[in-house]
């Protein structure tokens, strides 16, 4: 894994709107910093990084660059109780043709 994508994983789930502008910045630019495309395996570790919330379209940024990988990186539904972000991968998988 590069060490782009272990730092942002290690800096663990993306916070909520609580959080500071410079908190939220600082993981912005960790995110501008992960060249394109990723892994299988970072796009797996990245999945561990989504918050309670779009984290003001942050999440979306990461989602985007999670499914810059080979994909699906959810090919089996997470459930009803899993995070948002997790059943939105999973069902744009499903939409995309790449999970039946």
């Amino acid at each position: 894994m590069r060490p782009e994508v272990q730092t942002f994983v290690t800096d663990g789930p993306l916070p909520d709107w609580d959080a500071s502008e410079e908190e939220i910045d600082r993981r912005v630019a960790q995110l501008e910093g992960i060249p394109k495309p990723v892994t299988g395996e970072e796009a797996r570790a990245l999945v561990s990084c989504f918050g309670p919330d779009d984290c003001y379209g942050v999440a979306w940024t990461l989602l985007h660059l999670i499914e810059t990988g080979p994909n699906p990186v959810l090919a089996t539904d997470p459930g009803p109780d899993s995070n948002e972000w997790h059943q939105r991968l999973y069902l744009r998988a499903v939409n995309g043709g790449l999970v039946f």
